[in-house]
């Protein structure tokens, strides 16, 4: 699914759209030079309706364009839309260097092993090769450190503030023909996933100096989200009234990020709250936290180690002796066993608890067996903090849950009598007044932005706006 763009005034480059273009999954780009060589920006899943073909993962994602001439993968961040397709891309016979952040060297073999166990294979020896040659092309970059990446292109990493490790992408391309077209090179910004200015642990992300050709995000481009304050609000709302059931609150969450984010908010929660009642008897210095995914516990440790990227509201609590991403009502599930009969516990009893549960979309994962036990039950409720991309379960839940839908789960149907609620403030993802913020800020603004990663309803009224904004910019949606 090549999608091909002429750039910016014929200066000797193209840039191809692989994915992320009817809709917001699968994210991968590719500059292209008039020479033949390219540089690919992320190389991520489809999820969802977004499959090829609507084909199960495996199928239909096998790399479509030629791998001879890159030079390099830049990785954005970690989350599986944007480097689920990399074991495709090796497979294709790509040798090359794979340049991301530090943190995200850390963290992107732990996500791949997960997911190649999960979607692929249990084969220890196999996965072990894979991850062995993976760690073999990692690249790890410095912020805002230019570094060539072949003849005439070179690359920089800005924080986007999106998850622990994520970076936009500035590309300086020498214009082709040196003196007689330009006198100076062009740059090429490609957004990755920016995040919101109020993302908890991470700073905001800050706008490059310049961009020629602005390839951005649209995943809110058409909401506006509410402040931090309401957003910790209606969470103590939702646990409250969850609780008065002594019931659990499930919230599926990918497991990094937005995970983390939870934890922060909800360790500031019983900080601030004590021993107040939380609902029904219980305290909130006595609610249980409980995280029940293998790769989330690994994340949030690995947000632990690399703490000195967190932002200066995160160093006050460490400061004054605070954990939060490590606090006493906090319980991680580890073995499978347990999970399981965690899940039987939790629908039987009547222990109040919050779980937190991959994946985010409820397409897998351990969250699957928890909405299997506890969909049925009113006691419970069921919260969402991400994007639920169409096709997913998440969505299904999400959009029929409050009319007392059913969704499948596994080939069974379930009803959905538990309480359905979204948090839309929890999204790692900039909203609408947050991306035209980060394309204003640009010091010499594009001549064209390109919109990618987004539903289409959410490109056009974010296109419109930045007309508005920018009426000498050409603004346009990919594909």
């Amino acid at each position: 699914m090549s999608i091909d763009h002429i750039s910016v005034d014929g200066t000797g480059f193209t840039v191809h759209h692989h994915g992320a273009v009817h809709g917001v999954t699968g994210s991968c780009h590719e500059l292209r030079l008039a020479n033949g060589h390219s540089l690919l920006v992320d190389c991520g899943l489809f999820q969802g309706d977004e499959l090829p073909g609507n084909d199960s993962i495996g199928k239909g994602l096998e790399i479509d364009f030629p791998v001879d001439g890159l030079m390099g993968l830049v990785v954005t961040h970690v989350h599986i839309d944007h480097i689920g397709r990399i074991p495709y891309l090796l497979a294709a016979g790509f040798r090359g260097p794979i340049f991301c952040t530090e943190a995200s060297a850390l963290l992107l073999p732990l996500v791949l092993e997960d997911a190649l166990k999960v979607g692929f294979t249990r084969n220890a020896a196999l996965i072990k090769r894979f991850l062995d040659q993976i760690r073999l092309q990692l690249v790890a970059l410095p912020y805002k450190q230019w570094r060539s990446v072949g003849t005439g292109v070179s690359i920089k990493l800005h924080p986007a503030g999106h998850i622990l490790g994520s970076a936009y992408v500035e590309v300086k391309v020498q214009a082709a023909g040196g003196e007689q077209v330009s006198k100076r090179d062009r740059r090429v910004v490609f957004s990755g996933d920016l995040g919101a200015p109020y993302t908890p642990l991470l700073p905001a992300p800050k706008s490059p100096w310049r961009a020629d050709l602005l390839v951005l995000e649209s995943t809110y481009g058409d909401r506006l989200y509410e402040n931090r304050a309401q957003r910790q609000l209606r969470l103590r709302q939702v646990i409250e009234h969850a609780l008065v059931n002594r019931g659990t609150v499930l919230v599926p969450a990918f497991s990094i990020g937005r995970t983390q984010e939870l934890l922060y908010d909800l360790e500031g929660l019983i900080h601030r709250m004590g021993s107040r009642e939380a609902g029904n008897d219980v305290r909130w210095d006595q609610l249980e936290i409980i995280v029940d995914s293998p790769l989330a516990a690994k994340m949030t440790a690995s947000y632990r180690r690399l703490r000195h990227l967190w932002d200066n509201e995160a160093h006050r609590r460490l400061n004054a002796g605070r954990h939060p991403l490590a606090f006493e009502q906090l319980y991680t599930v580890e073995s499978h066993d347990e999970h399981l009969q965690t899940v039987a516990y939790l629908a039987n009893s009547k222990r109040p608890a919050v779980v937190i549960a991959a994946s985010g979309m409820c397409s897998g994962g351990r969250v699957v067996n928890y909405l299997k036990a506890l969909l049925s039950d009113p006691r419970h409720d069921v919260l969402f903090v991400g994007y639920q991309a169409a096709g997913t379960p998440g969505r299904v839940i999400q959009h029929y849950g409050p009319k007392g839908g059913y969704v499948e789960l596994d080939g069974r149907r379930f009803t959905i009598r538990a309480g359905v609620h979204t948090l839309g403030g929890y999204s790692a993802h900039a909203d609408q007044a947050s991306l035209l913020r980060f394309v204003k800020g640009i010091r010499h603004q594009p001549r064209e932005i390109r919109l990618v990663h987004g539903d289409a309803s959410a490109k056009r009224e974010l296109r419109d706006k930045l007309r508005t904004l920018l009426p000498g910019t050409d603004v346009v949606i990919a594909g």
